[in-house]
C-alpha cells in the first residue's frame, strides 16, 4: 500500500468517525426548522433533476416518474428551463450502435420538447461505462453531434451557468467513475475511467472551484454520492479526494444519483447540502443506514427533484409519484438552510 493509499484511508476513517458522531445529533440541532412549504415562484428559474432513469427492465417505472413530472408542472403551473440527468442514463444493451430506438423512446418521447424545452445537461454513471458491444460513453458524447436534440454533454466534465441569461448558479458537472489510487484491472465491460483521466479531472475541478464566484450559488453534480444512507454506503474514494475541496470552496449543493431513492443529508459545520435523486425509474433498494438516524430526509420511492433558483434563494424539492411533494428545503447565498417540508 503506497503512501497516498495510507493517507486517503486514514482521512476517510477520521471523517467517517466524526460525521457518524454528528449523525447522532437531533436534526433540529444543525438546521433551521419551522419554515413553511412554499409555492414555486414563476419569476424564479426552475430545473428538474433525476438519476438512474434509463432502465432496460423497469420501463413502466420510468413512465410513472415522467407522468409525475407532468403532474407536478400542471398542478404548480411551472415549466423547467432545463433537465439534469444524473447518470445511469442507459442500463444494459442498446439495440444498435447508436441506440436510436432507445434514445427516441426513453429520452426524446419520454421527456418531450413541448413539455421540457430546455437543455438536458447530463453526467455519466457507472452503467454508462458498460461496453456491451457499444461504447455508451462515446455514444452519449456523440449523440448531440448527430441529432437535433436537447441532450447536452459537451465533455465528460464541464460547466454551465443557469439560467443562460442573468445566471444565478454555476454548475460543475463531474464524472465520478473514479478508480482507486492503486493499479486496477478493469472489468471486461469497464466501469471506471483511467487514472490519468481521474487526475486530469481533479486538476480541472480544483481550478474551477478556485475561480472567483460571480453568481450566488455554486452547485456540483455527479452520479456517485460522497455520503449516502443507501445500499452503496459512503464512498471511500470520493470522500478524501473531493470532500475537502467541496468544503473549502463552500459549495452549496452536491447533487447525485446512484442510490435508487431520494435523500437529503446535512452535516454540522459543513457548508454543502448533499442531495440524492436516484428515483428516475430503476428498481428500488433498501437502506444501509436508517434515514431517521442520519438525515434530514430519505425516501425509498420513485421520483425526481425540482430545483428553484433566484438570486436570493435556492429551493430543492423532492417530488414522488403522482406529483406529491415529499420533502423540501431552502438555502440562501450565505449558506443558511431551512427545512420547508419535513418528509
Amino acid at each position: 500500500m503506497d503512501k497516498l493509499d495510507v493517507l486517503s484511508r486514514r482521512r476517510f476513517l477520521e471523517q467517517t468517525f466524526a460525521w457518524s458522531a454528528i449523525a447522532t445529533l437531533s436534526p433540529a440541532s444543525f438546521f433551521n426548522a419551522g419554515a413553511q412549504a412554499s409555492t414555486p415562484n414563476p419569476a424564479s428559474a426552475h430545473m428538474f433533476m433525476l438519476g438512474d432513469w434509463g432502465t432496460d427492465r423497469y420501463k413502466p417505472q420510468q413512465v410513472s416518474v415522467s407522468q409525475s413530472m407532468n403532474q407536478w408542472m400542471d398542478s404548480r403551473h411551472v415549466q423547467p428551463g432545463a433537465l439534469v440527468m444524473l447518470g445511469d442514463n442507459w442500463y444494459g444493451k442498446m439495440h444498435d450502435q447508436h441506440g436510436v430506438e432507445r434514445w427516441r423512446e426513453q429520452f426524446e418521447n419520454m421527456y418531450p420538447a413541448n413539455r421540457f424545452p430546455g437543455p438536458a445537461y447530463a453526467v455519466l454513471g457507472n452503467h454508462d461505462y458498460e461496453k456491451l458491444k457499444v461504447d455508451k460513453v462515446q455514444m452519449q458524447l456523440d449523440y448531440p453531434k448527430q441529432h437535433r436534440t436537447r441532450w447536452t454533454m459537451p465533455a465528460r466534465w464541464y460547466t454551465f451557468n443557469f439560467p443562460e441569461q442573468n445566471p444565478v448558479a454555476k454548475f460543475i458537472c463531474l464524472d465520478s467513475n473514479l478508480p482507486g489510487t492503486k493499479p486496477f484491472d478493469p472489468w471486461p465491460w469497464s466501469y471506471l475511467m483511467s487514472q490519468e483521466d481521474r487526475d486530469a479531472q481533479d486538476v480541472w475541478f480544483k481550478a474551477e472551484l478556485s475561480k472567483p464566484r460571480t453568481v450566488p450559488f455554486l452547485i456540483v453534480i455527479a452520479h456517485h454520492p460522497l455520503y449516502t444512507n443507501g445500499v452503496h454506503r459512503d464512498n471511500p474514494i470520493l470522500i478524501p479526494r473531493w470532500g475537502p475541496m467541496l468544503k473549502e470552496a463552500k459549495v452549496d449543493f452536491y447533487i447525485t444519483g446512484h442510490d435508487h431513492d431520494l435523500q437529503h443529508l446535512e452535516f454540522q459545520d459543513h457548508p454543502t447540502s448533499f442531495v440524492i435523486s436516484g428515483g428516475g425509474g430503476a428498481e428500488l433498494v433498501d437502506w444501509s443506514v436508517d434515514p431517521k438516524k442520519r438525515g434530514p430526509f430519505g425516501g425509498r420511492t420513485l421520483g425526481f427533484s425540482h430545483l428553484e433558483l433566484s438570486k436570493d434563494l435556492a429551493i430543492l424539492r423532492h417530488i414522488g409519484l403522482g406529483g406529491q411533494e415529499l420533502h423540501s428545503f431552502s438555502k440562501t447565498p450565505d449558506g443558511k438552510m431551512s427545512i420547508l417540508l419535513a418528509g
